[in-house]
């Protein structure tokens, strides 16, 4: 049998490029690094180089393993309109809950995003963004407090992402910073780049106070974090202070933490989890990761995202590979007499839609918009 968990939730995305890329530019948006080393080989020689070449050249009507410079030929002369519609159309997502704070002005916004797949789209805030927003629109460090609080009220948004694994790390302190202690430290802080401990936990404890599901960035990134801060069981402290507060938070990317990850999902009953982008990274390899994650993570804890990012490729990886490692897990243990056909499915419809339909309170999901 195959398990097919019908129209997904994307929960943790971003938007692609309308520009026709050269074989730099496509290779720089592969992974997290910022292109081919010229110590190295080119970004194609990867598991994920090897599932474009598998999965996507058929898409562009090429044969599966057509040559990078085959694929990349073909798809500039397809012109990237056409590419990233034939992908975000192929990928079965429903509804994508879109981060919009990393260089909006390069990607497609979440309506653009989401009439390519034909779905519905809805902003994520990223909380460090809304409060350079803030500074730079001339409010002192007295009004900062009352102003973001302003701003993420007014917003239609489902949720907030906190990068304090990129800034500061994840060890938040068990308690929101005072009002004096923000000003003080906006005082020092760099207003263009907010990396202050009790800026960036202030925010974050901020969007919990206003019931919005807030997303951390976990594990896996760009040479910008670093991996030892990035650990979610940093955060033990933050999420035993929020527990009693019932607002959702979720860990997205998680790897190579993704066993820690499904650890604290299963012990805090506010606390989510995905793999999403070393999904795509990892490929041909990429059920391994779900296999170890759902040691202990609870179904009901589990989301899909893709974590796609400027190359529409990413999205019909990360749900082509999602699906398969899914339906091979779940097939798996249906087969081995450990879950019935109905457990299966069940499974499937939670971590496929049903769970960040119910986190994020989305009410829309699979209407077109």
């Amino acid at each position: 049998m195959s398990i097919d968990p019908g129209p997904l939730v994307d929960h943790h995305c971003h938007g692609v490029v309308t520009d026709d890329l050269d074989r730099p530019g496509f290779e720089a948006m592969m992974n997290e690094a910022a292109g081919p080393s010229p110590l190295g080989t080119t970004l194609f020689d990867s598991m994920l180089g090897l599932a474009i070449r598998r999965w996507c050249a058929p898409l562009l009507d090429l044969e599966p393993h057509a040559t990078p410079d085959a694929y990349l030929a073909r798809r500039r002369e397809l012109g990237a309109a056409e590419v990233n519609a034939r992908f975000l159309g192929a990928t079965g997502i429903g509804t994508f809950l879109v981060d919009t704070g990393l260089t909006p002005e390069l990607i497609t916004s979440p309506s653009e995003l989401a009439a390519l797949g034909a779905g519905t789209g809805h902003e994520i805030l990223r909380l460090e963004a809304v409060g350079e927003a803030v500074l730079a629109g001339g409010v002192a460090a007295t009004g900062f407090a009352e102003e973001v609080v302003a701003r993420l009220r007014a917003s239609t948004a489902v949720g907030a992402k906190s990068i304090a694994a990129y800034r500061v790390g994840l060890g938040l302190p068990p308690q929101k910073p005072t009002e004096a202690e923000l000003v003080a430290a906006l005082t020092t802080a760099n207003p263009a780049r907010l990396a202050h401990p009790v800026v960036n936990s202030w925010l974050a404890w901020t969007a919990v106070e206003l019931g919005l599901p807030l997303q951390f960035h976990v594990g896996y990134g760009d040479s910008d974090v670093d991996l030892a801060d990035c650990d979610p069981l940093r955060l033990t402290g933050f999420l035993r202070a929020t527990a009693d507060r019932g607002v959702p938070v979720l860990l997205l990317h998680t790897y190579p933490f993704h066993r820690n990850a499904a650890y604290l999902a299963q012990v805090f009953d506010h606390v989510f989890m995905d793999v999403s982008l070393a999904t795509h990274n990892s490929g041909a390899l990429s059920p391994a990761l779900l296999r170890e994650s759902f040691e202990l993570v609870p179904f009901g804890k589990m989301l899909f995202a893709s974590d796609a990012y400027g190359l529409a490729e990413l999205y019909y990886l990360g749900t082509t590979l999602f699906r398969r490692g899914l339906s091979s897990l779940l097939d798996g243990l249906v087969e081995s007499g450990d879950m019935t056909s109905a457990d299966a499915s069940y499974v499937a419809t939670l971590v496929g839609y049903e769970n960040a339909r119910r986190v994020y309170d989305l009410q829309d999901h699979g209407v077109a918009g």
